[in-house]
């Protein structure tokens, strides 16, 4: 069974389960926000259409009455005012459920077309969505525009492209002969339903509202499930602009618009833990702190829970052949979106007696000279500086700052800065604070935002001794290794598989050890305490859904 909308989108889907097995380059939305991409007037369409749902009730026709809740607050200091939907869930559920059964019925092939429209339609309205990110979120304009939309929508399509492969593994039907001797052979014929698990939460987070929701949300979808998107309270709009889409397009195709609802809240209403631990949700997609993503695996019992929480991102410096390069590489690593990544480098471990340069020694002191100086300079300019630190999402951000101000030997303060075209936005340069070895109750803690700590190690041995017990209790989702040494960089990535974390060697370029492509690069592995899965692997879709099958004999020909 097929759909016009697959059709339409045969050729992409088919370019992405390529680029899933070549694990190469490949992106099917344009990551420029140029006019010659988009068009001459899109920049100012976007920003009118975001504009447009300012202190206003959003569009969203769904169940669950006339009740509307507003609660996000712009880090850039400008009034949003946008009203939802109060989530009723009990409606959404009941209405959800209704959805199943023609769902499952459509099959792979429809379900996979009716998902790849919704991401085309969701990529035309790319500046609509970077506008609506920006602004809840804290994200410079590039930042929101390239992954809240683009890189938002690979990754959406790169699960469905896992989800599709997995479902079509197995044939829709087969027939079975054994063979009997002298007696007619044993003849059936059996059918293979894909068959969804049941209903799906997104719980979506503040600071990437789509990327970190997108994955979760279409690899539910195409595998048959009905979705329920909870957005965090502070960045609404994007995720209810992606359910409007969405549930547009399913309604054109010709199915119960139900199927993709919209479940904001006030956070007084809790509404997250009423929809995880009700029986009918069978999956949960989480992203966000560790103690509510432990609290949902704990209790959620019925559902099959995939979790991204927090971790200690690392990186050790053991020897370098370009100083400068690892600094500006580090600099840009820290200051992008004020740190409040979940790949984020926080922990920096450099020999007490310093490190190996082509210059000869250097000491730890100049090690650090040169990371606090390359933060520095890419801060020095607030006007520049603004559009890759972005703003602070909230206020449990700046008051971590001000704790960790008092941890150790502040190396490089945390500046405010004014930004030139939002005067209330509420902006932070990174802060950088020495410690020692023995300080691991501090750097053993995840301390999310624009907070460095370079730790005086022994020896690189004493490096790796903590990553590994850092990374083993806490988890991380990144890691990264300097040396000029080929038996450091082996331990590195033994030391990495032991705790399971993807590792980045020798960047000094134009690639980050905080950021990750689609198709190519695994975001989190599944295999340590900030993850207990991967975007996006076969593991991460196989048990959105289940294989049921049925056999009927077949009668002997007759002669």
């Amino acid at each position: 069974m097929t759909h016009p909308m697959l059709t339409k989108h045969r050729d992409t889907l088919d370019r992405a389960l390529q680029a899933i097995g070549e694990r190469g380059y490949w992106s099917a939305y344009p990551e420029s926000p140029s006019p010659r991409v988009y068009g001459e007037t899109a920049a100012a369409d976007g920003k009118a259409a975001f504009e447009s749902f300012l202190d206003a009730d959003f569009p969203l026709d769904q169940p669950g009455g006339d009740a509307r809740v507003a609660t996000e607050v712009s880090p850039y200091g400008i009034p949003l005012g946008v009203r939802y939907p109060r989530a009723d869930p009990r409606a959404l559920i009941d209405a959800a459920a209704a959805t199943q059964p023609a769902w499952r019925e459509a099959g792979p092939a429809v379900r996979a077309g009716i998902c790849l429209e919704i991401l085309d339609r969701i990529g035309k309205q790319s500046f609509t969505l970077a506008n609506a990110v920006q602004f809840t979120t804290g994200q410079a304009f590039v930042m929101a525009f390239q992954a809240g939309g683009p890189h938002a929508l690979d990754r959406g399509l790169e699960a469905i492209a896992y989800a599709y492969s997995e479902m079509t593994r197995v044939p829709a039907t087969a027939y079975w002969e054994k063979p009997q001797g002298k007696h007619e052979p044993l003849r059936m014929s059996k059918t293979y339903h894909v068959v969804p698990r049941g209903l799906a939460l997104v719980i979506g987070c503040n600071t990437f509202p789509t990327w970190n929701s997108y994955p979760g949300l279409f690899a539910s979808l195409v595998t048959g499930n009905p979705v329920i998107v909870k957005p965090h309270p502070g960045a609404v709009l994007p995720l209810a602009i992606t359910v409007k889409i969405a549930r547009e397009v399913v309604a054109e195709a010709g199915f119960d618009p139900n199927l993709v609802t919209l479940a904001a809240e006030d956070p007084a209403d809790k509404v997250a833990s009423v929809f995880a631990t009700d029986p009918a949700v069978k999956i949960i997609d989480f992203t966000g702190g560790t103690s509510y993503g432990d609290w949902l695996e704990a209790n959620a019992r019925q559902a099959q829970v995939y979790t991204e929480k927090a971790g200690v991102n690392t990186v050790i410096i053991d020897s370098t052949d370009d100083l400068k390069g690892l600094a500006r590489n580090l600099a840009f690593t820290l200051c992008l979106y004020s740190g409040q990544m979940c790949t984020t480098t926080q922990n920096i471990l450099i020999p007490e007696g310093g490190i190996d340069t082509p210059e000869g020694k250097v000491s730890f002191d100049d090690v650090a000279a040169a990371i606090t100086g390359a933060v520095a300079k890419l801060t020095s300019d607030p006007a520049r500086a603004v559009e890759l630190i972005g703003a602070i999402v909230n206020e449990g951000v700046t008051d971590r700052l001000a704790r960790a101000e008092k941890l150790g030997e502040v190396l490089l303060p945390s500046q405010a800065l004014t930004h030139p075209a939002h005067a209330d936005a509420v902006i932070r340069t990174p802060l950088i604070v020495k410690l020692g070895a023995g300080d691991s109750d501090v750097y053993g803690e995840e301390w999310f935002g624009p907070i460095a700590f370079l730790i005086a190690t022994a020896d690189t041995a004493d490096s790796f001794r903590i990553f590994r017990a850092t990374t083993g209790a806490k988890g991380a989702l990144t890691a990264g290794i300097y040396s000029t040494d080929e038996s450091v960089l082996d331990e590195a990535e033994s030391a990495a598989c032991d705790v399971a974390v993807h590792l980045s060697c020798n960047l000094t370029g134009g690639v980050f050890v905080n950021q990750s492509a689609a198709f190519s690069d695994f975001h989190a592995s599944g295999g340590n305490a900030a993850a207990n899965s991967a975007l996006t692997d076969g593991a991460y879709v196989a048990g959105r859904f289940r294989f049921v099958q049925s056999r009927r004999h077949v009668a002997a020909e007759s002669e």
